[in-house]
């Protein structure tokens, strides 16, 4: 389905500036602010990383955003603030770039499918400790993980992809587009995400557990909502993936993240475009939001169960 020309709109320079500014300075809030001025006025001020912890939704939101081109029409200016809110996030701009974009390529087919197993291969039980891992802060805690890699000579690079591709992850794939093209910028930005989490964990000092509490909340939250979309969808279908309802506000706040079969549609389209592609394609939410997360808790699902699984079913 294409979408309508109108739909075709350039991002939005003033929204996209300010988003990045506010995502910004609720980063500098968590890493220095909190530690440097307003724990040492009063410990209650721990309490402000909740909601801090909670902007890392959005906070991937406009760096999804950057990810596709979609924040600045220039893309080198797009590039930069990308690459300096990933540092703040936690991982090189690069790497989630080129993994997000291969997701789109392979999503649901047998390199991208993370809940699926093979029952003529392996166990439910043999399968749920790794998927629950990373449900529950792996996925982000493994692109966190990357930055060690820095250090390492691009022929130790050539030998993780080996040892790590295989027919069921992209990892491999992920790992040589990373060492060929881009890996001078990985490992500047490797460098920056080290030092600023460094000079963080100094500026808590004693406190430095609410900086790791902190992590491992973004870790969890953005685990948890990365593969909700496509939990249980068809497989071989590479723009399968579910609208999950929230309440307008919240849309807002995840910067239409929810509307994720329109995204996947129509993935040049900048965030305000899509409540509107949602409407002009006659679409649909397939679920809430909080159930669609929630409902990953069942675990693995074996390929079985969904192989030849007809549209809408």
């Amino acid at each position: 389905m294409q979408t309508p020309a109108p739909l075709r709109a350039r991002p939005h320079t003033t929204t996209s500036l300010t988003l990045v500014t506010a995502a910004a300075g609720c980063l500098m809030l968590q890493l220095f602010v909190l530690p440097l001025w307003l724990l040492p006025r009063t410990g209650v001020a721990a309490w402000l990383l909740v909601p801090l912890v909670a902007l890392s939704i959005p906070l991937w939101s406009v760096l999804h955003e950057a990810i596709h081109g979609s924040l600045l029409a220039d893309r080198r200016s797009n590039d930069r603030l990308g690459r300096m809110l990933a540092v703040g996030y936690g991982a090189p701009f690069i790497l989630l770039k080129t993994g997000h974009l291969l997701h789109h390529r392979y999503s649901r087919t047998q390199r991208e499918r993370t809940e699926i197993f093979d029952p003529s291969h392996t166990t439910w039980l043999a399968r749920a400790p790794g998927y629950y891992l990373r449900l529950f802060g792996g996925l982000y805690l493994a692109e966190v993980a990357t930055v060690g890699l820095a250090a390492v000579p691009a022929a130790g690079w050539r030998r993780v992809a080996r040892r790590l591709d295989a027919p069921d992850t992209v990892t491999g794939m992920l790992l040589t587009t990373v060492r060929r093209r881009h890996l001078r910028e990985f490992r500047v930005d490797a460098a920056a995400t080290v030092a600023l989490y460094t000079a963080s964990a100094v500026a808590y000092g004693r406190h430095a557990w609410l900086l790791v509490a902190a992590v491992a909340g973004r870790a969890v939250l953005v685990s948890l909502a990365d593969n909700a979309y496509h939990y249980g969808t068809r497989l071989d279908a590479p723009l399968e993936a579910m609208n999950l309802a929230l309440p307008r506000p919240l849309e807002t706040f995840v910067l239409a993240f929810n509307l994720h079969s329109v995204h996947h549609r129509h993935p040049g389209l900048p965030w305000h475009q899509l409540r509107r592609a949602f409407v002009a394609d006659e679409d649909r939410f397939h679920l809430g939001w909080f159930a669609a997360v929630a409902r990953q808790a069942r675990g693995p699902i074996p390929v079985t169960a969904l192989r030849d699984r007809p549209p809408d079913s």
